[in-house]
């Protein structure tokens, strides 16, 4: 259960910037500081509330006339996945997935650049460098992991790595009652494997066997085709001026 807070953290609003999700449109953020010993309670009493967190800040959107973009959470132990999602499963048998802590690498900003440059070569972060980079790992007061996907090896079973090249990655927080995807990047060249929607699936497992109830996906924006793979992944809560409400 997540413990209340002391201290009321101070809260800004940026000045309007244009949407990355809906064409024609801007947004603002509501953001604050998640740092020190109190940034962990802080993370989990915001993410509840439908915050993200980017390094060492945790934001919402604060739109004046839209209300597109929605929080979402998986129930871990109602969801059963379709057919199509146990294909995906099995295409990925291969991987395996190994937690790290949040140490950037060079091949980790290699396969986010590929990422990027083939996938959003006109997003926000597409001009990150190394350093940008190093900061959104690195630059955290939570619980934050890195967990590599490469190829199944033959002491996979005993040590829990992979071997090979790293085919994607996820930076993932860990909350009272769930686990937060970050950010995740994945090999466009393996377009077949559906990594993106693997690393979902995965994610929902290692919580289930971590007995927490969620996965936070971040946010479902209704009208962004970006981000309507979100909802495919059923049960799950979308986060309404009323609460937390169930779909699926």
């Amino acid at each position: 259960m997540t413990r209340p807070l002391r201290d009321a953290p101070q809260f800004y609003l940026t000045s309007p910037t244009p949407c990355p999700y809906l064409p024609g449109r801007d947004e603002r953020k509501v953001f604050t500081h998640l740092v020190g010993a109190r940034a962990r309670d802080l993370n989990d009493v915001l993410s509840h509330g439908g915050f993200r967190r980017s390094q060492s800040i945790a934001y919402r959107p604060a739109c004046e006339t839209c209300r597109a973009c929605i929080s979402v959470r998986v129930l871990v132990d109602d969801f059963r996945p379709s057919r199509g999602f146990r294909k995906v499963m099995s295409r990925n048998s291969d991987l395996v997935g190994e937690w790290l802590p949040p140490r950037p690498r060079s091949e980790h900003y290699s396969l986010f650049r590929t990422y990027l440059d083939e996938r959003h070569p006109d997003g926000g972060m597409a001009t990150m460098s190394a350093l940008d980079f190093a900061m959104m790992i690195e630059d955290t007061h939570v619980e934050t992991s890195l967990i590599e996907y490469r190829r199944r090896g033959p002491d996979s079973g005993f040590t829990g790595r992979g071997q090979g090249d790293l085919f994607a990655m996820a930076l993932t927080d860990r909350l009272s009652d769930g686990l937060s995807m970050v950010y995740s990047v994945f090999d466009p060249a393996l377009e077949a494997r559906s990594l993106g929607t693997f690393m979902v699936l995965d994610h929902i497992e290692r919580a289930r066997k971590l007995r927490l109830p969620y996965v936070y996906l971040g946010y479902w924006v209704d009208g962004s085709p970006k981000m309507a793979y979100k909802e495919r992944f059923l049960p799950q809560e979308r986060l309404l001026p009323q609460g937390w409400e169930r779909f699926g």
